[in-house]
This record gives C-alpha cells, structure tokens and sequence, in this order.
C-alpha cells in the first residue's frame, strides 16, 4: 500500500507502527504476510491536489482518493496541524503553510512565536489533530482520527520530530516532542493514535481483498 507523502519522516513512523501492529497481530500466522508501505518516491510521480477542505478528514480523503487513482494501490494519506485555542483553532489546515508559499518548519514556528508573545502560559493551550484516510482500490473509505493535548512553550527546545513539535509540550509532558525519542512520541502523538486506530482496519481490509480470513 501507499503512504500518500513525500514527507520521509511520516514515512517512517508509519512503516514503524505498521510493523509493530502487524508483528502482534500475526505473530506466528502468515495468513496476511508482510505489508510493505510505499511512499510517494517509490511509485510514479504525479501532480499533488489541492488540498482545498476545511477539514483534516476531508483533506486526507482528498489525498488518499487521488492516490489510489494514480497507482490502482490501498492509499493511506493523512492530514494533520496544530490548533490553537487562543487563535480561534488556527492554525488549523493551514499549519504547514502559516508563514506563506515559501513557509517551513522553522518560518512557522518563528511566527507563531510572535503571535503568542504576550499570551500567557496559563493561555498557551493547544491541540495537534490527526486525520487518517484509508481509501481502497473498490472504493472502501475508513476515516480514523486522534488528538494530542497540550501548551505551547516561550522557545523551541530539541531536535526531533518535525513541524511545530520544537515548541509542543504534551500534557503530563515536561519536554516538548521535539526533545522525545521517536518511541516516546509515537506512544502519546496524534498521529501514533490515528495510526493505531487505521491500522488495524487497513490489516483487515487487506486480508479482505487477498481473501484471507
């Protein structure tokens, strides 16, 4: 199947989680066999949609339909951002292009920094929300989606993760994702709960269409 991005560190927490589910699963069984998770790089290239819903779901059905269109294969896509409640939940949808066209992690963190520069800490609550899409080659759609809650901290601290983890302190937290082990955040993130909730609908959905039980 394929992971509808061509983001190498989405790909490879996926491929962990994957292997971990389906490890437990099928441990001592070969009646799946090993699923193999494709990035966007390992199939031919074609043009990305717009992703143009107000929603996390409705941008990751978007993602996960082209996809399944484009290479005939199970899809998985996701969209995921950071809402902040001071700012009305904005980021929202937009999270990864906050700062404009040219946007990047570090030019989204830097301004949202400066949006919050004289919120309190009390105030600096926030959520990193996960929509996962599954869309099969027949045309099954299963939509998962999980949440993350947390605060905001004054700077950014640590190298790990990607997107605005630097500055994301997850409840019962003292350090933000950016300073957790992959293993860590993957226990706790939005996106480790979305993965784990479709994970195992993708397992079943895949030995529906082998015809395994």
């Amino acid at each position: 199947m394929v992971l509808a991005t061509n983001n190498a560190k989405k790909l490879a927490e996926l491929r962990r989680m994957v292997a971990a589910i389906h490890s437990g699963r099928h441990a001592g069984s070969s009646t799946l066999g090993p699923v193999q998770v494709l990035g966007l790089s390992d199939v031919p290239p074609y043009p990305e949609p717009a992703e143009t819903m107000r929603t996390f779901a409705g941008n990751a059905l978007i993602k996960a339909r082209t996809c399944v269109t484009e290479t005939g294969m199970a899809a998985l896509a996701d969209d995921s951002g950071l809402t902040v409640d001071v700012l009305n939940g904005m980021p929202g949808v937009r999270s990864a292009r906050w700062s404009g066209p040219d946007a990047d992690d570090q030019s989204n963190n830097e301004l949202l920094l400066r949006q919050l520069f004289d919120v309190t800490a009390e105030a600096r609550t926030a959520q990193f929300v996960c929509a996962m899409a599954l869309v099969l080659p027949d045309g099954t759609e299963h939509v998962r989606t999980g949440t993350m809650d947390g605060r905001l901290a004054e700077a950014c601290s640590g190298h790990n993760g990607f997107g605005y983890d630097v500055m994301f302190v997850a409840d019962g937290q003292t350090q933000t994702n950016g300073q957790l082990s992959a293993e860590e955040k993957d226990r706790i993130s939005h996106r480790g709960k979305a993965v784990r909730a479709i994970v195992p609908v993708l397992l079943d959905e895949l030995a529906r269409l082998r015809g395994t039980p």
